[in-house]
């Protein structure tokens, strides 16, 4: 079965812009015709914001919700996100592969646009996706509004002209951006397990919930929260179909965050530490702090990693009055 991921992310747009209001997002269009769907930069945006972001991060191909839950003795409101087309949905779209920069402009980009400017090409050859579509989706994670330069960029790069082009922005310090961001539990365990070495396409189901974090004014700051939510506080759990359960159990046992050398830090702490360099961090780091997979082949299940709550209080700054 073939599916356009940016086709599909249309619908989540058609109802986004129908639900405007309530969601607190400025729809508008620039010179060029760009459609520009404000979440956080000037609109209110908010949790329903931040649902909508994630939904259109996944394509329209899962589904989130909110609730609430406690960690240790923090609690806090969380996401659940599932999917039934993991490799596509989440590394195909969702994931925040694109380092967009321009003269003056700059973002992390991610959704189904991706996949039109393959970023990063090899991702897509790990799960032989491509897409083909003259409509191209993208969400920015900033704190302005791209200028026109950057929608040039973005068009070209996409192969789409300017008046075909959706771009869905939110910063990081902003509710929609936090809710966004722990959103991506489900596609950050499958990241770190095709990262290594575990095939994508054998993952048939894949469901997860995170702490949303409360916001932090200052962009780092809030970065280091909204990344904590996932290292200390996600669980991500799929279902597969692998002929091996005992290497199965070593890929269980190499996914959590807690296999990163820096574990144990909040990450602001982590990234002030070299510099503020990202990718200086050990990469292992970069997972839910609990992974759970379930073969269908054999029955097997198996669990890695824990929540750690400790963290969780230090980095989210709650404080018992």
């Amino acid at each position: 079965m073939s599916i356009s991921v940016n086709q599909a992310a249309m619908r989540v747009v058609e109802e986004i812009v129908r639900d405007k209001n309530r969601l607190g997002i400025i729809v508008e269009k620039d010179s060029v015709g760009t459609m520009l769907l404000d979440a956080g930069v000037k609109g209110p945006g908010g949790y329903g914001a931040g649902i909508a972001m994630t939904e259109l991060c996944l394509a329209g191909l899962g589904k989130a919700s909110l609730f609430h839950a406690k960690y240790g003795d923090v609690s806090l409101p969380s996401i659940f996100v599932e999917t039934g087309y993991p490799a596509i949905a989440t590394l195909g779209s969702q994931f925040a592969g694109w380092q967009i920069k321009t003269e003056n402009y700059s973002a992390m980009g991610s959704g189904p646009g991706r996949a039109l400017a393959l970023k990063p090409k090899e991702l897509y050859e790990k799960i032989e996706y491509e897409d083909k579509s003259e409509k191209a989706v993208l969400i920015l994670e900033s704190d302005s509004k791209p200028p026109r330069e950057a929608i040039d960029y973005l068009s070209k790069k996409c192969g789409v002209s300017p008046e075909s082009l959706t771009l869905m922005v939110a910063p990081t310090s902003s509710i929609a951006g936090s809710v966004q961001i722990s959103g991506r539990i489900v596609e950050t365990g499958i990241h770190k397990l095709t990262e290594i070495g575990f095939d994508p396409k054998k993952i048939l189901y894949g469901c997860g919930y995170a702490p949303i974090a409360p916001i932090h004014p200052k962009a780092q700051k809030a970065m280091g929260r909204t990344n904590d939510a996932i290292y200390y506080g996600g669980e991500a759990y799929y279902t597969v179909d692998f002929e091996d359960d005992e290497k199965l159990k070593d890929f269980v046992m190499r996914a959590p965050s807690s296999t990163a050398k820096e574990y144990g830090k909040p990450f602001f702490e982590i990234l002030k530490a070299v510099k503020y360099d990202f990718y200086s961090i050990d990469p292992n780091l970069f997972a839910p702090a609990v992974v759970t997979i379930n073969n269908v082949r054999t029955g097997a299940s198996y669990t890695a990693g824990r929540i750690n709550p400790n963290v969780l209080k230090a980095t989210m700054g709650m404080h018992a009055v």
